[in-house]
C-alpha cells in the first residue's frame, strides 16, 4: 500500500503529528479502507527521511485511538471496525491550516509585505474558484 503523506519540516507542527492528521484525513475520506495494510515504519520512515521513531509514536497513537492495530511480523492494518470522528478530523485540519497561515503571513510580514497583500498573492497562486 502506498501512502502519499509528506512533511513538512518548516511546520511548527511535529512531524509524527503531521503523519497522524494525515492518516486520519485519509481514514475519514475513506481513502484508507478498514483491512488495508500500512507501509511498515522503517518503509515509511526511509521514505519521508524521517527517524523510525518518529513513525512509531504516529502508529502507537493511532493505534491508541483504535484506529489502526499492529499484528506484529504480519504488518500494521486499518482497524476492521473504524470509527472516525469526522469533527474532531476537521477541527485538526482547521487548526492545520491556521498554523500555516500564520506562518505564510510572517513570512510575507519579513518581506515586508502587509496581510491584504498576501492574500492577493494568495488567491492568484490559487486561481480561479
Amino acid at each position: 500500500m502506498n501512502l502519499y503523506l509528506t512533511i513538512d519540516a518548516r511546520s511548527s507542527v511535529a512531524p509524527y503529528e503531521q503523519i497522524r492528521a494525515q492518516v486520519l484525513r485519509m481514514l475519514a475520506s475513506g481513502a484508507l479502507v478498514p483491512g488495508a495494510r500500512l507501509p511498515s515504519i522503517r518503509q515509511l520512515a526511509k521514505d519521508l527521511g524521517v527517524a523510525s521513531g518518529t513513525i512509531a509514536r504516529a502508529y502507537r497513537e493511532l493505534e491508541h485511538s483504535g484506529l489502526i492495530v499492529s499484528r506484529g511480523k504480519h504488518g500494521t492494518f486499518v482497524a476492521e471496525s473504524l470509527a472516525v470522528d469526522t469533527e474532531r478530523v476537521r477541527a485538526d485540519t482547521e487548526t492545520q491550516l491556521e498554523v500555516a497561515a500564520a506562518a505564510y503571513l510572517a513570512a510575507a510580514r519579513n518581506l515586508g509585505i502587509g496581510a491584504e497583500e498576501a492574500v492577493r498573492v494568495l488567491r492568484g497562486v490559487a486561481g480561479p474558484g
